[in-house]
């Protein structure tokens, strides 16, 4: 029969030892614990930028996309709205924004066909709102609409009784009111609106003016163009007149040499010779024609003192020399 190798015998139930070891082992697993939950936790060390780069890691595809085509279809004009931010938004919050909305739909992590483009809107809206002159503008504007929102809001709840008891439990009365109000999306939803409004009122302006701007200056160099075209032309007239000089004179010389009479002859005349005028010649049929000073018949004139009126001898001797006169 072969031999049996030492064996292990169990230990005994009625045995203390076994009994006491059994706790003691349960107790330092149960101070272990104590003193893992007792140690304080690590402080978390990872920076921001790290962290939104984890998170939009695990991003859906869907989620990049609609985000692509909010920023495609986002209003051109107001920056806030392409970043989706709150008009009263701060720098802090701009940066923060488009730091999120740039890993969202950077073209290496979005399979988007426009989320190139999608990525350069959210860069042109962050310069515009970081310059301060083009963000003191629109800040104007959205100013202006803000004020229409709110006199309209004042117009519409004149007569609102609800807005009369909201008033009286609020402790800052119709100003509270209306300050909690104007956090409502509500509220940012109209005055996103006029916003709108007014924005493309300006833009029309700013492109109507640059056009005529455009038109004006086109007209203005035109001129110049034909004023200049002009003077050259008037320049190359004076040259070409100076030049032809001697060629005219030389021509009026022969001309008046022609007509002076020339080799045939006949004598020169001098030039601008005037020529005396004819004389008059009297007609007897034409009585148009005046006649010398000397052939015109004129009545003589009789010094003898007139009569006096009454005298028959005056009255005859008047008549008798008439008719002498006369050769009757």
């Amino acid at each position: 029969m072969a031999d049996a190798g030492p064996s292990t015998s169990a230990p005994a139930a009625g045995d203390p030892s076994d009994t006491q070891d059994a706790p003691e082992q349960s107790n330092d697993v149960e101070d272990k614990t104590t003193d893992q939950e007792d140690a304080p936790a690590e402080p978390f060390n990872m920076d921001i930028d790290e962290a939104l780069k984890v998170f939009f890691s695990d991003m859906k595809d869907v989620d990049r996309d609609n985000e692509v085509n909010r920023i495609l279809w986002a209003f051109k004009l107001n920056p806030f709205e392409r970043l989706n931010l709150r008009f009263d938004a701060t720098i802090e919050d701009v940066k923060r924004q488009y730091r999120k909305l740039s890993l969202m739909v950077h073209p290496d992590k979005c399979k988007h066909p426009q989320a190139s483009a999608a990525f350069d809107i959210l860069g042109e809206a962050q310069k515009q709102l970081n310059n301060e002159e083009r963000r003191a503008h629109l800040i104007g504007i959205l100013d202006i609409a803000r004020e229409d929102v709110r006199k309209e809001r004042k117009k519409q709840t004149k007569h609102d009784s609800l807005v009369r008891v909201a008033s009286m439990l609020n402790e800052a009365g119709r100003e509270g009111v209306e300050a909690a109000w104007e956090q409502s999306d509500e509220f940012h939803d109209k005055w996103k609106m006029k916003a709108r409004e007014y924005l493309a009122q300006t833009e029309w302006r700013k492109r109507k003016i640059t056009k005529r701007l455009k038109d004006e200056t086109s007209r203005v160099e035109a001129q110049e163009k034909e004023d200049k075209e002009k003077r050259q032309k008037l320049r190359e007239d004076h040259k070409n007149w100076e030049a032809n000089r001697e060629a005219r004179v030389n021509t009026w010389r022969d001309f008046a040499s022609k007509k002076g009479g020339g080799d045939s002859g006949k004598p020169k005349k001098a030039l601008g010779e005037l020529k005396p005028p004819k004389l008059k010649t009297n007609d007897e049929d034409k009585l148009y024609v005046q006649r010398p000073v000397g052939e015109q018949w004129r009545p003589p004139v009789d010094d003898k003192p007139k009569p006096k009126p009454g005298s028959s001898t005056s009255s005859t001797g008047d008549s008798r020399a008439g008719f002498m006169q006369f050769g009757i």
